[in-house]
């Protein structure tokens, strides 16, 4: 099993607003992709939240082909609707992880 990982900085002002945005549309459209068996959102804890609070979404897939074929097909979409809505003042970013047994 394998991780996407995409962890964001939101500032305090459109924090309430991102975290609806990616309850109710973001996560719901990448796991709708077809890529991802599931997902976890948790909120980054003892750091620095001065400019806002951080969180982490985990996108899970049993392949790495369904992890590049997101990335191909579906990633810059999901990146410039993104950045459309909250310019700024959400930065990201992203890794890929495997679950070791």
């Amino acid at each position: 099993m394998y991780i996407y990982n995409v962890t964001t900085q939101v500032s305090w002002a459109i924090h309430e607003d991102w975290l609806k945005w990616m309850q109710l549309e973001h996560i719901p459209e990448v796991v709708g992709t077809g890529n991802f068996t599931h997902h976890r959102m948790v909120r980054l804890l003892e750091v620095d939240e001065a400019d806002g609070p951080t969180y982490a979404v985990q996108y899970f897939t049993n392949t790495l082909q369904q992890y590049h074929n997101y990335l191909q097909n579906h990633a810059g979409i999901m990146r410039q609707k993104a950045a459309e809505v909250w310019e700024n003042e959400a930065v990201s970013f992203r890794s890929l992880m495997e679950v070791v047994h």
